[in-house]
């Protein structure tokens, strides 16, 4: 398994607009790409501007088969409404989060 953490840059007032095609394009993500596993979205408490959004993965491969065309498909909207500034993948060595029931 991988994340990869996409930094952006984002408007204050454009902020709730990003985080509704965050989620419109992390589910068709994860509804029509293999190895999807979605992610979550984080807004910076010091520097407004700022927030990540973290997808997981299967595998490296899978996300860099869909990387390349990601700017054409679901992911378009996010890059219309912020700036990306940085994409960095990690392999996963460990997760201990604990799953809440919402």
């Amino acid at each position: 398994m991988i994340r990869v953490i996409y930094r952006w840059n984002v408007s204050p007032e454009r902020k709730q607009e990003f985080a509704d095609a965050w989620q419109k394009a992390t589910r068709a993500i994860h509804g029509e790409t293999p190895g999807a596993l979605g992610s979550f979205c984080l807004e910076n408490i010091e520097d407004v501007d700022e927030v990540l959004t973290v997808a997981l993965w299967h595998s490296e491969q899978q996300w860099r088969d869909f990387i390349g065309s990601a700017k054409q498909g679901p992911m378009a909207a996010l890059h219309d409404i912020g700036t990306l500034l940085s994409t960095t993948p990690y392999n996963q060595l460990g997760d201990e989060t604990v799953a809440l029931e919402l």
